[in-house]
């Protein structure tokens, strides 16, 4: 069968390329951007891409298009598809009935961490054995690609309440009808497409009546938007973890790299690792209880945590130029600001910490969650935003309240040269964006040299 795929470069959407690709159907797509890490990701597997939205790509006509959530009405590629009658479906839908169908599904979902988390559950399963399928939302650094089939009944999906195509405006994740369900945090986000956290609390509770009363939901007793969506009604056996929960970590290290597990009070063992952050700390207790529902002692699983190599674009090291780190990091919400920068000051103690930011996402395009990032870089000595041209706001007036000295750029050039100026050897530059940021980590490495 042939299937094409419009939005192919987007994290998801390369991920159901490759599972496609592997139950062997023959896969093209197209993108507006096509970029790293999924385009060579794609290209590696011999999948075809166009660059764009021409309808011409569409001829001959592909056996069915699956269609992304970026990809609206008006796009070229899809008046094309609805005039001419193509079969079209979205790719939540395509994936839970081409690949989850019978299979023993475990989802991530929260608004931080889906990512890492999801990654972290099958490693910690192809650790113990059990030879998952998987689907993540970028690329985890002990699989080396974001999606495969697996042997075995088992299969993580990083489950996504963003919607799931112009025409279907549920979220992803009620496509996937879990068993395992770890629920991570819940904040507001996607201030594209929901009004309010309500809304988004809504989803969740809509995800939670898919779950089986043998099945189990994971959430932290730390999110009081979480226990408002299972106060809404839960017919599963529920385990908590982080304060108060079943699932206990006790920090052995200040920034999270060694811990201790403990379930109902029980030393299980000690996680050590190179991960940094208590936001990953929590990652990993939800990781464990999700394991040991599906059968993965938690010695195995500890095991299994202390050799994950966390995932590309998650805190990264891409470059060091002259005593001069670089990382590469995703982070794009003020809390995921916050959380990985806590996590890496206290991992590289006083050295010099500069951030680079580019506020990307839609959310952040609206201006939604503008109030929370001047306190988000308190970790970070010296900040440089990128404010593009079709921001929309006045991104130096919002940080100009920050307690950390901050510089606004209008291009990546300007970027540049305000970073060489502030390093020496021992300084640490972490930039974060949801996107490729114009490839600046290769270009301020190329300048430091």
């Amino acid at each position: 069968m042939h299937i094409h795929i419009l939005g192919i470069c987007g994290t998801f959407m390369g991920s159901l390329a490759v599972l496609a690709k592997e139950l062997g159907h023959h896969v093209t797509g197209s993108d507006a951007n096509v970029y790293p890490p999924m385009s060579t990701q794609l290209q590696a597997q011999g999948i075809e891409l166009t660059q764009g939205y021409d309808p011409a790509q569409l001829d001959p006509a592909p056996d069915v298009v699956v269609i992304g959530n970026a990809l609206s009405r008006g796009n070229p590629a899809v008046e094309y598809v609805l005039n001419k009658g193509l079969p079209y479906v979205s790719g939540p839908q395509w994936l839970a009935d081409h690949v989850l169908q019978g299979r023993w599904v475990l989802a991530v979902a929260g608004t931080h961490g889906k990512t890492t988390t999801s990654s972290m559950l099958a490693w910690v399963l192809e650790h113990a054995g059990m030879a998952p399928g998987f689907l993540i939302g970028g690329v985890p650094q002990n699989f080396a690609v974001s999606a495969r089939l697996g042997d075995t009944p088992f299969f993580v999906v990083e489950a996504d309440e963003y919607d799931s195509a112009f025409f279907d405006k549920r979220s992803k994740f009620v496509h996937y009808r879990p068993r395992t369900a770890i629920l991570n945090n819940l904040e507001f986000d996607h201030a594209d497409i929901f009004p309010d956290l309500p809304a988004i609390e809504r989803q969740f509770h809509h995800l939670v009546r898919t779950i089986p009363s043998e099945g189990l939901v994971i959430h932290p007793t730390t999110e009081p938007a979480l226990q408002r969506v299972i106060e809404m009604g839960c017919w599963t056996p529920v385990q908590t973890t982080g304060v108060d929960g079943q699932w206990q970590a006790r920090l052995l290290s200040d920034d999270g790299s060694r811990f201790d597990v403990l379930f109902e009070g029980v030393q299980q063992g000690t996680v050590e690792w190179d991960m940094t952050g208590q936001h990953n700390v929590a990652n990993a207790l939800a990781t464990l209880a999700a394991a040991r529902h599906v059968g993965v002692v938690p010695s195995m699983a500890i095991d299994g945590l202390s050799a994950f190599k966390s995932v590309k674009r998650r805190m990264e090291k891409v470059a060091e130029v002259h005593g001069i780190t670089i990382y590469d990091d995703f982070a794009h919400h003020p809390t995921a600001i916050a959380t990985t920068l806590d996590g890496l000051r206290k991992h590289i103690g006083d050295a010099p910490l500069i951030a680079v930011i580019e506020p990307r996402s839609n959310s952040m395009k609206l201006g939604a969650h503008r109030d929370g990032l001047p306190q988000s870089v308190v970790q970070a000595d010296h900040v440089v935003w990128y404010a593009p041209a079709n921001l929309g706001w006045d991104l130096a007036a919002t940080v100009a309240s920050s307690p950390v000295p901050t510089l606004v750029c209008d291009s990546l050039e300007a970027i540049i040269a305000e970073v060489k100026t502030r390093v020496k050897p021992g300084t640490h530059v972490v930039i974060m964006s949801n996107g490729g940021f114009g490839g600046l980590h290769g270009k301020l490495a190329e300048a430091l040299q």
